[in-house]
């Protein structure tokens, strides 16, 4: 196998339950085995569908914006802006939010790829 590039724009697989504007990017479904990234344009109001990742860990980097990042699991909740890094130990209850007035753009995601979260989702993963 070869070196592959993607585009957040291709292949246009949304992430409804994440933000209006959440992508698939690199995931199983593109021919990754383990590695997971996400693009999320999340506008200002949004909060995605708290969820906990079982076998995996999440990691975010916001890209632009700011907002909050919820952890339900131990009741903690904390500020998020561009240059950050979010890593959500496996099975820890979160949200992200827009709630700063602004949109929060971000890229990351599930490692290895949550692959019974994406079943739940409808999202057929193609080999």
């Amino acid at each position: 196998m070869a070196i592959r590039i993607f585009h957040k724009d291709l292949p246009d697989v949304k992430i409804p339950m994440i933000a209006q504007d959440a992508r698939l990017v690199v995931w199983l479904g593109a021919g990754s085995h383990t590695a997971n990234m996400n693009y999320v344009d999340m506008q200002p109001g949004e909060r995605n569908v708290p969820h906990a990742h079982n076998g995996s860990e999440d990691t975010i980097f916001i890209l632009d914006g700011s907002g909050t990042v919820e952890d339900l699991t131990n009741d903690l909740t904390y500020e998020v802006r561009a240059g950050q890094v979010v890593h959500v130990p496996e099975g820890i209850v979160h949200a992200v939010r827009a709630d700063k007035g602004t949109r929060l753009e971000s890229v990351g995601g599930p490692a290895p790829a949550d692959e019974e979260m994406l079943k739940k989702m409808g999202i057929e993963i193609r080999r």
